[in-house]
């Protein structure tokens, strides 16, 4: 099991893997736990950096885990269920949670509270595309949740190119930003950077998505 930054706590699996998968296009790394016991032994091992929370589940009740992870972390959670009595949304905020969200919800308003717990709570520090996501404070790299081993100007062109995604890149910037207008080193050795890239974060290094070669001009990172 690899660091997680969701935990979708949710019995109906269909609504999971849904949500699932659009929190992985987003570049979090997601979790699901169909009932409440393996929602806390998840929870108890590997931690989460978010939590969201049904609460009608089979094996524990969702405001008992949500107890539970209150007892024991500050982890945001947010519930989403279809129970709309005001005394469960009463008992789910008052007990811990950050946020009550009844079912059938707009996926891209969840998606937007999300979004804004991460940014909130863990800051601007991190830089996620599809599978590969930076810590810049860290200055770590991680491709499908496994970190990744990168040296400093490996670093510094993949943050370079993931900050200015879908943009053609000149060789000649791409080589004065990081290596420097004094450098001794030749062009050359962008072009083996990339291809060092592409090993490590490609599927298939030969026929590369992320990392596009534009013939005479130069590359682009392709989220």
């Amino acid at each position: 099991m690899t660091e997680t930054d969701i935990l979708i706590v949710e019995d109906d699996k269909d609504i999971a893997t849904l949500l699932a998968d659009f929190l992985k296009d987003k570049g979090y790394i997601v979790t699901i736990a169909n009932d409440g016991i393996k929602a806390v032994s998840l929870f108890e091992k590997y931690g989460a950096r978010l939590v969201i929370l049904d609460i009608m589940l089979p094996g524990k009740d969702g405001f008992v885990i949500l107890n539970k992870i209150r007892r024991e972390s500050n982890t945001p959670v947010i519930i989403v269920s279809a129970k709309d009595a005001k005394e469960d949304k009463l008992n789910g905020i008052l007990n811990g949670a950050d946020d009550y969200i009844e079912k059938p919800y707009d996926i891209d308003i969840l998606l937007a509270k999300i979004d804004g717990i991460f940014k909130r709570r863990y800051g601007m520090d991190e830089l996620c595309y599809g599978d590969i996501k930076i810590d810049k404070q860290g200055k770590a790299v991680y491709y499908k949740g496994t970190k990744v081993d990168v040296t400093i100007k490996e670093y510094e062109l993949l943050l370079l190119l993931m900050e200015n995604p879908g943009k053609v890149m000149d060789k000649d910037y791409l080589f004065r930003e990081i290596w420097g207008m004094d450098s001794e080193s030749e062009q050359q050795t962008l072009t083996v950077h990339i291809k060092w890239l592409r090993s490590k974060f490609e599927e298939d290094p030969k026929n590369p998505r992320h990392f596009q070669t534009v013939w005479g001009v130069g590359y682009k990172f392709v989220p």
